[in-house]
């Protein structure tokens, strides 16, 4: 991340914020301010009750998060398809042990000498919500990426939601089973294409921070924890490391989730937590939940993930987005077949069973990344008692116990099949070729 940070402020990328900040509450609005304002990561480099400078906003647009893979933004879909070929592709060490020589200068810390941020009104407590684990398969030793948010209640004990399915979750379980802890490490300012990989959907045996080794073109320097029996990204910013207690399930929230509401008080996961590490001169990595830069990487690995079966089961995808929120799968195709269209829809559902509530499909001169493209594609090409399907008591999101996200809705905004000339879309002749310095002073 660090190296991404650099490159960013260079170029006049990075807004510097060196005024004293609260990080209850006023951290996180000013944070909103600056994404809605400018789309700019910020550095807060005076947070109150902290040493440490605060980021965010790193990773909040497409365009930066192409820029870290070296892809063309509108190419994430066919690249992202790569991942899991990566995760067995050829490199001799791609995770390689690092030399006492060659690390940065680290410390030891409390958890609350840390920045302790708390975001929304409601929130139980001050939460980490960048933090990415680091952990391994009790009975296979393969390695894990995964985010979890993870409440603050003392300098040696953290909360942490494990979702079911998770990979994460089914290491502990299996920990658990076996009567012990399962160590892991959280990981605060990554390597830029370690916190990107450990988004994707990846296959259950492969180790995420390979995959990053792998999509960045080199290895990933490690070096290993001082409390427990793992290795990690000797660049790392903030390490913590801990363990999940056996069979023990504590409190957890209220937390303003990413879907704009609060999470109630739950029982989760207790990590306790045997040390703390951070290079001298660290810099902590936050992220505003329900923010681009933490939906846009959830965007993403979805899409790729909907892409890719689709594509593996039938001709003419083009593309897939799910904006401007998760749980709407927007899928470009190229038709077909008469109906092509609708089997494009059902095969959506069985592609990605959790999060596509809304899945539309529209032909290739829609812009897909452009909402009111799509809607207008929906007004003008959708006739809503033939072309909407709803799907009727089908589970989706796994936290759901009042089934408020079950159903579907299926959109066909496609052209009708044998009518395509009467819905050729009108052009400028000209409107792609004149530039507003032409004919207007200033512009």
């Amino acid at each position: 991340m660090r190296d991404f940070i650099n490159k960013l402020e260079e170029r006049g990328d990075l807004l510097v914020v060196d005024r004293e900040i609260d990080p209850a509450h006023e951290l996180a609005a000013v944070t909103q301010l600056a994404q809605k304002k400018w789309a700019k990561p910020v550095m807060f480099t005076n947070v109150k009750g902290t040493r440490f400078p605060v980021v965010s906003n790193v990773y909040s647009t497409r365009d930066r998060i192409a820029e870290v893979i070296g892809i063309d933004a509108k190419d994430f879909c066919t690249q992202w398809s790569r991942l899991a070929s990566l995760g067995t592709s050829e490199m001799k060490e791609p995770l390689k042990l690092a030399d006492d020589s060659e690390l940065p200068e680290y410390e030891e810390v409390k958890l609350s000498d840390l920045p302790l941020i708390t975001y929304s009104d409601r929130d139980g407590a001050p939460y980490f919500t960048s933090a990415m684990f680091i952990a391994k398969d009790p009975e296979t030793g393969v390695g894990n990426l995964s985010y979890h948010r993870s409440m603050f209640i003392s300098d040696n004990e953290l909360r942490c939601r494990l979702a079911p399915r998770h990979h994460l979750t089914i290491y502990h379980e299996k920990a658990e089973k076996l009567g012990k802890p399962l160590e892991a490490a959280m990981l605060i300012g990554t390597p830029s294409h370690a916190f990107l990989t450990a988004a994707a959907p990846l296959p259950y045996d492969v180790d995420e921070l390979e995959v990053a080794a792998r999509l960045r073109g080199r290895p990933i320097a490690m070096r290993k924890c001082n409390h427990i029996d793992l290795e990690v990204p000797a660049e790392t910013e903030v390490v913590i490391e801990g363990r999940f207690l056996p069979n023990e399930r504590r409190a957890e929230g209220p937390f303003g989730e990413f879907m704009g509401y609060y999470v109630p008080v739950g029982p989760n996961a207790v990590f306790e937590v045997l040390g703390v590490t951070v290079r001298k001169d660290a810099m902590f990595h936050s992220i505003l939940c329900g923010s681009p830069e933490e939906v846009l990487t959830l965007e993403l690995s979805v899409s790729a993930n909907i892409y890719q079966r689709l594509s593996a089961a039938l001709p003419g995808i083009i593309n897939v987005t799910c904006q401007p929120f998760v749980n709407h799968a927007i899928i470009q195709i190229e038709p077909q077949f008469e109906g092509h269209a609708r089997q494009v829809m059902l095969g959506a559902i069985g592609a990605e069973p959790i999060w596509s509530k809304q899945i539309t499909v529209v032909d290739t001169d829609v812009n897909i990344y452009d909402m009111d493209d799509v809607q207008w594609a929906i007004l003008t090409r959708c006739r809503p008692d033939k072309d909407m399907l709803i799907i009727p008591d089908t589970p989706s999101f796994y936290r759901d116990e009042q089934k408020d996200h079950w159903g579907r809705l299926l959109v066909d905004a496609t052209k009708p099949w044998g009518r395509e000339q009467e819905f050729e879309r009108k052009r400028l002749r000209l409107g792609d070729s004149v530039k507003a310095s032409d004919w207007f002073e200033g512009a």
